[in-house]
């Protein structure tokens, strides 16, 4: 049996990694987000403006709980799950986790071409916006950095790149 959670800030390659790495061992792969708007017919940000964030974040706790029983199976969290009641011990106990770590300027570059989608930073400036996810990293790593495996996900911006970092994380978790 096999239960792998992708943890890590926005665009530090959850999904991208989550899918292909699926993909390639022949397991389901699963998006909480992408769940959680399965199930409830909405999407994220029309959750967190319909309820607020503590409904979401409850919302977030029992999907990341019914998928936590899946067997075989990638899991890419949302970027703020780990920091939320005992998620990540949750996740530590289910399964195997892998913090996806990107640095600033890699995060930046990759929010900004979709930064539109994304309510909390299509109003900032690039300055603004690398302050906001600065800030953002600092306060998650604590729990960002209880993830079983730690993977430098910097290196994600080419199909090649893809396929060695996919080789990379199927050897750190003995795939």
């Amino acid at each position: 049996m096999i239960r792998v959670f992708l943890i890590g800030y926005m665009c530090a390659g959850k999904t991208t990694v989550g899918r292909a790495l699926a993909l390639k061992l022949g397991l389901q792969f699963i998006d909480l987000d992408w769940y959680i708007e399965g199930r409830f017919h909405k999407t994220v940000k029309q959750i967190f403006a319909e309820k607020g964030e503590e409904a979401f974040r409850e919302m977030e706790r029992k999907m990341l709980h019914e998928v936590g029983d899946f067997e075989d199976v990638i899991i890419s969290t949302g970027g703020g799950t780990p920091c939320f009641f005992d998620n990540v011990e949750y996740m530590n106990h289910q399964g195997q986790t892998v913090y996806l770590k990107a640095d600033v300027d890699t995060l930046y570059n990759r929010l900004e071409i979709g930064k539109a989608k994304r309510p909390l930073l299509m109003n900032k400036s690039g300055e603004e916006m690398k302050q906001f996810i600065r800030e953002q990293l600092d306060k998650r790593e604590h729990f960002y950095s209880q993830a079983t495996y730690l993977f430098d996900s910097n290196r994600l911006e080419s199909r090649t790149q893809i396929d060695k970092s996919l080789e990379e994380i199927r050897a750190l978790l003995n795939l």
